[in-house]
């Protein structure tokens, strides 16, 4: 089968190539199958000289009646080509012998290229080209010719050469065998498999390229439903494997749950404490909860978590909660400090920091089941942690993990039962994308913000106007609130643009007399960095420039104006994420993105649905259409969101029959179902065996 074919085997392709290859994810024949193009030429017709026009792709033949190497500031070879309607001009930067010997006057070319206005007129640019026998001249492409991608040192004509290698094994039997049932294809309207591979390699020349590019055609269709469906599949076969072992019903009166209620400065909202109930149903369940809960910013979902970790140790069980980042973690630990005391109740913190004795402290806690509950980053399921009676998983901001970093720590239960997990992200999700992300998991949402939150004015201000923007940050904090100042680079870069941190750091302090400016980014020590996050949660701070390391989980009521450097180099949902610190408090906020001109329109319609929007699921649909699942998602390890054909945002409207094929697939042919997995999704033995 394909799969099992290594790229090696294909006629040129030696160990330099394979290697390039592999770092494209190109390994077996199956993978170089489904390597698909990003875009077509039409190569299967000539263009006389005379008609070319300025940017547009065209294919020319001619014959060269002069080439001249020019000096200056750098050697140029122009070549000029005529065909009998006009001349043309070849330019070449990059001058080899070979090339030199090869492009002598009275040699036929044909050439591929983009014309451009030049000095010379209409110029071709490093054209693609090759030279013609006149006695017998290569046919054209009798189809549309492939544009893939690539990676360094790899050439399109290579890849051309063995993808058309790979694609002639199509004829053998059982090489990519048809996994989908002939009932389910006839369903709907699904082409063949190999048919639809063959196509996108080698369309016709007829077909309406813009079909391939945005989706539409049925060849591109075939795959991604079939793609969608294997990725349906897998966390349908997750969610079962999980949802099947026994899991821990947590029966024991709530008391502790009850108290914490009593002892909280506020009363929770109405979708809380839905959400609440939601959760209070699992955990009294013998079946393990897999749930989800979406929340805007400052939605309130820790107080959320907080209750269900209450239960669980009512229950007389231990509790984890992981976060992304060290800030956020030891930030939880003092809210959960703060919750707890009054139950004498003692959370542990662990994280990348907490080393030697005081480490061993800590894992000797959660071994004994001292530690009731425990707070920490990534170091929560490295290899030496052992729970004693690990009852409930708590996951903050769960795009920031995998699913199997999840089920790590969950694995350390050793309970004889699978703990509780739920998973919390204040990166709201649209519908269509959390149908086939999650589909592994329940999901709550809390739809309304607590009482008391100030509201965020969000303006949009071009550089030009920085130093009034200076001027109203230095304002507000000699008035005794705070502000961030948030850029995308830490230092400056060669290769990036943008103002870097450090820079504005040292800016802001020589202008802003009488006021303190910190400084945060995440190549800072550990140590010294939640120092300044201190520093500037007792006011002792009155700027803090920062990094998008502040995007989650930093809570300063007082800070009631952000600046945000560079917007248009981030996503909807960072910069969402980012606005959140604000407007936590009981005054005014604002939001003042600094963008640098020249804007695309792309970029200017992203800053746009910032100003006239601060719902977080308005914006992650907004973000959804204009920059793809990625952004909402981020890198996720489990390969769910990694798709190589299908795109969310683009073949939402497949995800209905996809589930209900999924179902069918599972419940009638199972095989196949397996198989299916196998083929599209990285970890598939794994999912195909749950």
């Amino acid at each position: 089968m394909a799969h099992e074919v290594p790229v090696s085997t294909l006629e040129g392709v030696d160990a330099d190539l394979a290697q390039q290859l592999s770092g494209l994810g190109i390994d077996s024949l199956q993978d170089l199958l489904f390597h698909l193009p990003r875009r077509w030429q039409d190569r299967t017709r000539l263009t006389p000289i005379a008609d070319l026009q300025a940017g547009e792709d065209a294919l020319i033949e001619g014959s060269v009646v002069s080439a001249s190497v020019f000096h200056g500031r750098k050697r140029i070879l122009v070549c000029t080509l005529e065909d009998g309607t006009g001349q043309l001009a070849l330019v070449f930067f990059h001058i080899s012998q070979t090339l030199q010997d090869s492009l002598q006057t009275g040699v036929r070319l044909r050439c591929f290229g983009s014309p451009r206005a030049g000095r010379r007129g209409l110029e071709l640019c490093h054209p693609e080209w090759e030279i013609l026998d006149p006695e017998c001249p290569a046919p054209l492409a009798s189809g549309l010719t492939p544009v893939y991608p690539l990676t360094d040192g790899l050439t399109q004509t290579s890849m051309r050469e063995i993808c058309q290698q790979a694609l002639a094994f199509l004829d053998a039997p059982d090489v990519l065998p048809e996994w989908l049932p002939a009932p389910l294809r006839q369903a709907h309207d699904l082409w063949p498999l190999a048919d639809a591979i063959r196509f996108l390699h080698t369309p016709a020349p007829d077909v309406v390229t813009s079909d391939l590019t945005e989706g539409q055609h049925p060849a591109r269709i075939r795959l991604a439903f079939e793609e969608l469906l294997a990725h349906q599949l897998g966390l349908q076969r997750l969610r079962h494997s999980i949802r099947s072992q026994p899991g821990i019903p947590l029966q024991g009166e709530p008391d502790l749950a009850t108290q914490l209620k009593q002892h909280l400065p506020f009363s929770l909202t109405a979708a809380q404490q839905r959400v609440t109930e939601e959760i209070d149903q699992d955990l009294r369940s013998a079946t393990p909860m897999l749930r989800l809960v979406q929340g805007d910013v400052g939605a309130g979902k820790t107080v959320v978590a907080a209750l269900a970790i209450a239960r669980t140790l009512d229950s007389g069980f231990q509790a984890a909660l992981m976060a992304p980042t060290e800030i956020l973690a030891t930030q939880h630990y003092q809210t959960f400090c703060d919750w707890l005391k009054p139950l004498d109740i003692e959370p542990v913190l662990l994280t990348g920091k907490t080393r030697g004795k005081a480490r061993q402290a800590v894992v000797e806690q959660i071994a004994s089941g001292q530690a009731r509950l425990v707070l920490g980053t990534h170091s929560l399921f490295q290899q030496d942690i052992a729970f004693q009676k690990l009852g409930l998983v708590v996951i903050d901001e769960q795009h920031k993990f995998g699913v199997h970093q999840r089920l790590a720590l969950a694995s350390k239960g050793n309970t004889g039962g699978m703990p509780h997990q739920l998973i919390m992200t204040a990166t709201p999700i649209p519908r269509t994308l959390a149908m086939s992300a999650y589909a592994d998991l329940d999901i709550s949402v809390i739809d309304a913000l607590p009482p008391g939150r100030s509201p965020i004015t969000t303006r949009v201000i071009s550089d030009s106007r920085r130093q009034q923007v200076m001027d109203r940050v230095y304002s507000v904090c000699q008035q005794g609130r705070q502000a961030y100042w948030v850029c995308t680079l830490v230092e400056k870069s060669e290769t990036r643009q943008g103002r870097a941190a450090e820079a504005v750091a040292r800016a802001l302090q020589a202008d802003f007399a009488g006021l303190t400016v910190g400084l945060v980014h995440g190549r800072m020590a550990p140590d010294k960095k939640n120092q300044v996050m201190a520093d500037f949660h007792a006011g002792r701070i009155q700027v803090l420039v920062a990094t998008t390391v502040i995007e989650v989980g930093v809570n300063v009521p007082n800070a009631s104006v952000m600046v945000i450097e560079n917007p248009e180099r981030l996503g909807l949902a960072q910069l969402h994420q980012l606005r959140g610190r604000i407007g936590r408090g009981t005054r005014d906020s604002y939001c003042l993105l600094l963008y640098s001109a020249p804007l695309s329109s792309q970029g200017l319609a992203r800053l746009q649905v910032m100003r006239e929007s601060c719902d977080g699921f308005v914006i992650a649909d907004r973000d959804l259409e204009l920059r793809g699942p990625g952004e909402l998602l981020g890198t996720r390890q489990t390969g769910a969101v990694q798709f190589r054909i299908a795109d969310l945002s683009r073949d939402a409207g497949l995800l209905d029959a996809v589930r209900k094929a999924a179902v069918q697939l599972q419940q009638q042919t199972p095989r196949q179902a397996q198989l299916l997995i196998q083929r599209w999704l990285p970890q598939g033995d794994q999912c195909a065996r749950a």
